[in-house]
């Protein structure tokens, strides 16, 4: 069995959306865990509505706990071997679970099944289809805003699948843990990944198992706060995972990184396009720097996680080093593609 875990916070519609879309699975050997963050909108009287329609059971929270506490809350109370996480603002194809599981059941090394995640507005372009990473820890979606023109139809392995559509193997989970809740949202799904990685697991991407994503609707794609957090995350991602040839050259590729950010952003390019003129620059660079910042108060915390890692790692650095090359975004499109 599945089990399928649906995050909410006040995002009614868009969660009615998501419901029906898994009331329409072609594969039915499913449960739905709904874990509601304190919403006050209605949601959860769409979410009753849904009782009689697959078996569905609602964990109500009184204020939002984030993304990883939440799903954290899911997986804790999962019948199913399989975990399927879909965001709210999502909307899965009727054979999204079963493509799933047959991708995981193709090898007991999987433990992580990547979906083809397409824009909700225009599905003719990808949104992600698994994830690709830049050696200062920060991550993107491979292939992000492309036309989708079948070149990735193919079946193949990934870094890991994005927490807005993914499966993950039970006992994987039981091994290397749910959601570290420090990171509360934004790549999140990449250190779970990584640790699955390190334990000897493999993901892999099911081109088959579709799903329509609305972009940015958790804190909006031009929130400070988003890009506080991604840039925080990033840090504790490296400082928690790298090997440590990696992590040393850390600062020197985010340097490179940023600096051709800027000269992207003069071009109208990347990602300070969500920031227009001196005064959104100046927000910017800001955000960037409250996230260092708080990166540098959670560090002690995260090497201690660094170190409890050893218990179930499997892979070398040198294994590790290897993904992380195959799986590398180049410098020009990180500087060049919004988040």
């Amino acid at each position: 069995m599945i089990s399928v875990i649906l995050v909410n916070w006040n995002r009614r519609e868009l969660l009615r959306a998501a419901l029906e879309s898994l009331a329409g699975q072609v594969d039915d050997d499913f449960e739905v865990i709904v874990v509601d963050n304190g919403s006050h909108d209605g949601s959860l009287e769409v979410i009753q509505s849904f009782e009689t329609r697959f078996p569905l059971r609602l964990i109500r929270n009184a204020d939002n706990r984030g993304f990883c506490a939440a799903n954290n809350q899911g997986i804790a109370v999962a019948r199913g071997q399989y975990i399927a996480l879909l965001n709210n603002d999502a909307e899965a194809d009727p054979n999204w679970l079963r493509e799933l599981r047959y991708a995981c059941e193709a090898r007991t090394e999987i433990g992580m099944v990547a979906s083809k995640i397409l824009v909700h507005e225009d599905p003719t372009r990808i949104d992600k289809v698994g994830h690709l990473i830049y050696p200062d820890g920060q991550n993107r979606g491979r292939g992000s805003g492309e036309v989708d023109r079948g070149q990735y139809d193919r079946s193949t392995e990934c870094l890991w699948p994005d927490g807005c559509a993914a499966l993950y193997r039970k006992a994987m989970l039981d091994e290397v843990g749910g959601f570290d809740e420090d990171f509360f949202a934004y790549a999140d799904d990449a250190d779970l990944g990584m640790r699955g990685l390190l334990a000897g697991w493999d993901c892999v991407y099911a081109p088959a198992a579709r799903v329509r994503h609305h972009r940015g609707t958790t804190l909006g794609l031009g929130s400070s706060r988003r890009l506080v957090l991604i840039e925080r995350n990033r840090v504790l991602l490296a400082a928690k995972l790298f090997p440590w040839r990696l992590l040393l050259l850390n600062p020197f590729y985010y340097l490179l990184r940023l600096s051709a950010g800027v000269l992207a952003g003069l071009r109208g390019q990347g990602e300070t396009k969500r920031y227009p003129g001196l005064a959104g620059k100046a927000r910017m660079l800001w955000a960037l720097f409250r996230g260092d910042c708080e990166a540098l108060f959670l560090l002690p915390r995260i090497l201690l996680k660094r170190r409890e890692i050893a218990r179930f790692r499997k892979r070398s650095d040198a294994e590790m080093l290897r993904l992380l090359r195959l799986h590398r975004i180049s410098l020009k499109e990180i500087s060049t593609q919004a988040v």
